[in-house]
């Protein structure tokens, strides 16, 4: 079996075995009313629905990323590949993407103490962070097209261009669910459980973009080469 099989593996075994200490599997339609009872007054009740379908859309994605860099570092092996230079507008896009993650993490830990104010001010933060980080990548590809680094030239800028891109898409997927929420605070009035399980679940994604593109960067940057001669000889 291959590495890469053993990976899929470890991530469907991590994320079955979350969804049962959840509780998910269980039948609680078949259990008498007192041990439900009793299940609930322990807090063994099962998770929402919502972060359920996150921790499996979060596999499934982290699959798809660990599939594009097995890609990355076994066509790296090749003589013609040559990474384009990296712009410097990408220190400044990890920056304010660390910046983002954070100011979700500030409205999580500000909505379970009930601050309604410091929650709405957060999610903001978050929000412009996040767009700052997508105009800077934006300016990124802008200034390879400039410098005729085009997808079509060299495997390498087609790996550049499709990484950081899909990065993008996930990230703006990300924006649509955070603007949902932070509409839902405004109109709320104040922080409720329901509200307070929202900004949890976009902390939780906005942690796992900035996990992925700290990887990614490594990646382009050359910092994770002697990673990628690893990968090389076990995918071989």
């Amino acid at each position: 079996m291959s590495v890469m099989g053993l990976f899929f593996i470890f991530i469907f075994s991590v994320a079955m075995l979350w969804l049962a200490r959840q509780g998910v599997f269980e039948s609680p339609w078949l259990e008498e009313g007192e041990v439900t009872h009793r299940r609930r007054a322990a807090g063994t009740e099962p998770p929402p629905a919502a972060k359920v379908g996150l921790a499996i859309f979060l596999a499934v994605a982290g699959c798809l990323f660990s599939l594009l860099t097995a890609a990355f570092f076994m066509r790296g092996d090749a003589p013609d590949w040559q990474l384009p230079p990296i712009p410097g507008i990408l220190w400044f896009n990890t920056f304010v993407l660390a910046a983002s993650s954070v100011a979700l993490q500030l409205a999580l830990i500000a909505a379970r103490r009930g601050e309604f104010e410091r929650v709405k001010t957060a999610l903001l933060i978050g929000a412009a962070t996040a767009g700052l980080f997508l105009i800077g990548q934006i300016w990124a590809w802008r200034e390879l097209l400039e410098l005729r680094f085009f997808a079509s030239s060299n495997a390498a800028n087609a790996f550049f261009y499709l990484l950081t891109g899909t990065h993008a898409l996930h990230l703006v997927g990300g924006l649509v669910a955070l603007a949902r929420t932070t509409d839902k605070v405004r109109g709320a009035g104040r922080v409720t459980r329901a509200l307070t399980t929202s900004v949890e679940l976009c902390a939780i994604y906005w942690h796992f973009l900035l996990f992925v593109w700290l990887l990614m960067f490594a990646m382009l940057i050359g910092w994770a080469d002697g990673f990628g001669v690893v990968c090389r000889r076990l995918l071989s």
